[in-house]
């Protein structure tokens, strides 16, 4: 176990961040705290830090690095971007805050930035193919990549607090001459990125006021899950939302639900940013990476000594090994159980009983591994617990229908519950529901073949009967202790999908 403090000293705010990194259960946050301290305010027009500015970040990691000590961390890196970066007088104040609390700042180049944020991308979610951006107080950085593999990157010396400052001078929020003074240049900025024009590829967002145009959209919508990592809008979504925070006043803006109140005088230009760069790349949806600056840093400084640890390959693979391992889930029953179920599946899909597309197959297969992992709080209500753990956690590499499926996989007891949990959420049709029901019974099913969980049953075999119905032999090694007794109760699963009876029979494998 390994505990890691990160503050990020940006243009806008100030941020500490405590990570803690287990092979087994992966790197978790475990505080997160910010200051809005908005230091590109503090640059002179020679690019000059004040005093004041100087004497806010020095108070601020004064404060930060308390609470680091009282976490007991093992390591600690305050790292810097624009505000500082572009600071005339920046070895005056890295030399002040080192006399003053003896920290020593990382200055955090242009190119690195985005390296960090696309790395983060790449690690934390499915996206093959995207354009990133990340727009700060004091600069944006954007990068393009293609399978998982970075081809471009680039930062322009704008961002939230200096477009306010440059733009509006004073102006109301939603001042119309200065927000399409605004647009006319964020637009000659980007067209002269040629390698972003009309990409065809998703437009990935990271930093705070990406997750705060999610989450805006997300309160409009009533959203039904947590959580806005891999959440994904359309081009009509952004609209919505830039049109709501231009026609609000600046008192509804304090009000408006998803919206941080340290973000209310720069929200616009980041979603004008963000609208003016969909349409350059002709992007196909914009997502959310709840991972960007931070945890690239730290997932890549901790890749050099756990080299195996972050794979852009295995992302979602990686995610469910740490989820499993969170909740305790055996890995030899969860393993057994994937076999069995895999088994079974194939013999209907060539009995011509089962048809699922590949991505639903994947997903019941990691359903059948995480099967109630919910008993690791109450085994009376693990269906419950399961559904709600999954559906709710922002696991990397799943995009939020497909956690949701996922969700009522592992939680499935009987079509009463997949109907109330389905119906809550609100995007299933008939069809999927009823995929969701037979994947869930098979998975049901084969749970009751190890409800002793001693890995008794090496082997199915689903056949058609004589007359009619199915025949299914189980061979087994040792003794079954209660499988028998257990499967026979929940092969109706097995029988609505075969739509005929099905009988058991044990056969002892020598």
């Amino acid at each position: 176990m390994e505990r890691i403090a990160l503050i990020d000293i940006g243009s806008n705010t100030i941020r500490l961040v405590i990570f803690e990194y287990n092979r087994m259960i992966g790197l978790n946050e475990i505080q997160n705290i910010k200051t809005p301290a908005r230091l590109s305010q503090y640059l002179t027009d020679d690019q000059q830090m004040t005093d004041e500015g100087i004497d806010v970040l020095t108070d601020t990691l004064k404060s930060f690095k308390k609470v680091s000590d009282k976490y007991k961390v093992d390591a600690l890196y305050p790292i810097a971007t624009a505000a500082i970066r572009q600071s005339a007088n920046q070895d005056v104040i890295l030399q002040r805050v080192k006399d003053a609390i003896d920290v020593d700042i990382q200055i955090v180049p242009e190119e690195d930035e985005a390296y960090y944020g696309y790395y983060a991308v790449t690690h934390t979610t499915s996206v093959p193919d995207g354009v990133t951006v990340d727009i700060g107080g004091g600069s944006t950085e954007i990068t393009l990549f293609k399978d998982k593999k970075l081809i471009h990157a680039h930062s322009f010396p704008f961002g939230v607090v200096t477009l306010k400052r440059k733009f509006f001078n004073g102006e109301p929020h939603n001042d119309k001459n200065s927000i399409k003074k605004m647009e006319k240049f964020l637009s000659e900025q980007f067209k002269s990125l040629d390698w972003i024009q009309d990409q065809d590829i998703p437009l990935v967002g990271i930093g705070g006021s990406a997750r705060n145009v999610a989450r805006i959209h997300q309160s409009n919508l009533s959203y039904p899950i947590a959580g806005v990592h891999g959440y994904t809008m359309d081009k009509k979504d952004i609209q919505k939302v830039y049109d709501m925070i231009r026609k609000s006043s600046r008192d509804d803006l304090t009000n408006l639900d998803g919206l941080s109140q340290d973000r209310v005088d720069i929200i616009l230009p980041a979603v004008s940013v963000f609208k003016t760069l969909y349409e350059e790349i002709d992007a196909t949806q914009f997502t959310f990476s709840r991972k960007g600056l931070r945890e690239g840093y730290v997932m890549s400084e901790l890749s050099k000594t756990y080299k195996d640890e972050f794979d852009s390959k295995k992302v979602r693979q990686d995610a469910l090994f740490h989820l499993a391992n969170e909740y305790k889930i055996e890995s030899k029953g969860a393993e057994q159980r994937v076999r069995l179920a895999e088994m079974l599946f194939n013999q209907l899909h060539d009995l011509g009983k089962l048809k699922v597309s590949d991505n639903l197959k994947e997903l019941f297969l990691k359903g059948a591994y995480l099967y109630y992992l919910g008993s690791f709080i109450d085994a009376d209500s693990s269906s419950q617990h399961t559904f709600y753990i999954i559906s709710n956690s922002s696991i990397n590499g799943f995009t939020h229908k497909n956690r949701v499926t996922l969700a009522l996989l592992a939680s499935f007891k009987n079509k009463t519950l997949l109907k109330f949990y389905s119906h809550e959420i609100g995007w299933f049709d008939s069809k999927e529901i009823d995929e969701i029901q037979a994947l869930g019974g098979i998975i049901k099913f084969v749970n009751a073949m190890n409800v002793s969980n001693i890995n008794s049953v090496s082997q199915l075999d689903l056949q058609p009967a004589k007359k009619k119905g199915f025949n299914l032999f189980v061979h087994y090694k040792g003794e079954p202790v209660a499988e028998e007794y257990q499967a026979n109760r929940q092969k109706k699963h097995i029988e609505r999908i075969l739509k005929e009876d099905m009988n058991i029979t044990f056969t002892k494998t020598l």
